[in-house]
């Protein structure tokens, strides 16, 4: 086994060291798991319900202390981790409300003498490969409507969340839980690739497309589940009838949110000519307001960076930028001192031939296009590989939808941005990923079908 060491990201000081799995560890976890899956499986849904609302009721009573764990391991400020956390909770309630309808047989036909009838199963032992940006969010999405239909869960934390990881685990196991049910794996991409080389009969993974790519070719020679969110560019546009000061103070928070390390951040902000200049002036004067500091005190929007080599990534992109006629509006630059913290950055008189306008920036950068009319504004806004979410600021309903039926996202936002919500389907196009989280679909996306033929003798 290895050493995982936590670094802090707002003073580069050791948190702590934690005992990584290894290639021996993990074939016992996953041992483990098929044999508790079964037992699992063959509980009451009144009894999932039960520990689940535990653990959902144990998030909320210790809400402090995780949401400070988080800020010191991933450098997310302190009210933003408590606000995440709290909302975890209300995506718990409705996986609660709406798991035990999905476990329900159906009877689909019927003449007297036969009946057809679907059933529903659980997956069996699945990989849960998590993110560091939302651990509560992105780990729940997954964990939780697995439980509640009858699956083992091998938890693998980000390294960059692991003390997180751990601490969910904690109060699953609190709730009463059996600690064989889910399993959390310890370690970097090879903790892993080493989870992937066992018969799990699901894959569900959030993180870049470089890392989702290389474990789909795994999966591809194998059949089961897969599930991927990677990330994505996302864009608004701000057509000619908006109230700008909102839209500029919503759009604004949609890409600083979170230092920018959001999958659904806006990356990309299309503005109509007419009134780009006011928009951009509204825009600017609000990223000055947002503080940069110490995760741990309150009233700070902007933290650290969670990992040292995206510091450089933003550069480069910054850089890109300048050398193909960008100017910087706001910030440009890594801030000195202590901890990976980056100056929050509008970019003007952007193109697509800039790679700040093309690839996931995941920091606190964005880029601001005027454009001509509401064609030219889709076109650009379909000028990408990803295809997470997309938003529109306007008067007008019918034409936003409009514009967003032409764009390729498997979220579309009208005066608003940044946001998921545990009613509606999370999920990506093209290079954003594949499958589905949350919503009723993502209580299916844990179950499979079995088919029913029964004819009277």
């Amino acid at each position: 086994m290895g050493v995982l060491k936590i670094i802090n990201p707002a003073t580069e000081e050791l948190v702590t060291e934690l005992e990584t799995d290894d290639h021996v560890s993990i074939i016992e976890k996953f041992n483990r798991s098929m044999s508790a899956q079964l037992e699992w499986a063959r509980s009451s849904p009144d009894e999932r319900e039960q520990i689940l609302t535990g653990f959902r009721d144990r998030l909320l009573e210790k809400k402090e202390t995780l949401a400070r764990t988080l800020a010191e391991e991933m450098g997310k400020p302190i009210a933003q981790g408590r606000a995440e956390i709290q909302a975890t909770t209300n995506r718990i309630n409705f996986f609660l409300a709406n798991f035990k309808k999905r476990l329900e047989a159906r009877d689909v036909y019927g003449d007297g003498e036969l009946v057809e009838r679907i059933t529903y199963e659980p997956l069996g032992v699945i990989a849960n490969i998590s993110a560091w940006n939302y651990p509560y969010f992105v780990g729940s999405n997954v964990f939780v409507p697995a439980l509640l239909t009858g699956n083992a869960v091998l938890y693998k934390p980000s390294e960059y969340a692991s003390l997180t990881g751990l601490s969910m685990a904690e109060l699953l196991f609190e709730s009463g839980l059996h600690d064989e049910v889910f399993n959390p794996v310890l370690g970097d991409s090879f903790a892993g690739q080493e989870l992937l080389k066992w018969p799990v009969q699901g894959v569900f993974f959030t993180g870049s497309y470089k890392a989702g790519k290389q474990i789909m070719d795994v999966c591809a020679r194998r059949f089961m589940r897969v599930q991927m969110e990677l990330g994505g560019k996302d864009p608004a546009y701000v057509r000619e009838d908006v109230n700008i000061a909102n839209a500029a103070a919503s759009l604004a928070d949609g890409a600083f949110y979170n230092t920018g390390q959001s999958c659904c951040s806006v990356e990309r902000i299309y503005v109509h000519a007419s009134i780009y200049d006011a928009f951009l002036e509204s825009f600017v004067t609000e990223v000055r307001r947002f503080k940069v500091g110490n995760p741990l005190e309150e009233d700070t929007y902007i933290g650290p960076l969670a990992r040292e080599p995206q510091l450089k990534v933003l550069e480069r992109q910054i850089q890109d930028a300048l050398s193909k006629g960008a100017r910087v509006a706001h910030g440009g630059k890594r801030m000195d001192g202590k901890g990976y913290y980056f100056e929050p950055t509008v970019l003007v008189d952007v193109n697509h031939d800039m790679e700040v306008m093309q690839e996931e920036s995941f920091g606190p950068i964005i880029g601001i296009q005027k454009v001509s009319d509401d064609y030219e504004a889709i076109r650009l806004m379909n000028d990408t590989r990803y295809g997470l979410t997309a938003g529109v600021y306007s008067q007008d309903q019918d034409r936003s939808e409009f514009i967003l039926k032409q764009v390729q996202s498997g979220s579309a936002y009208w005066n608003c941005c940044d946001r998921v919500s545990p009613h509606l389907p999370w999920q990506g196009r093209r290079d954003s990923g594949i499958g589905v989280t949350l919503g009723v679909e993502g209580i299916r996306a844990f179950q499979r079908s079995r088919a029913w033929h029964m004819r009277s003798p």
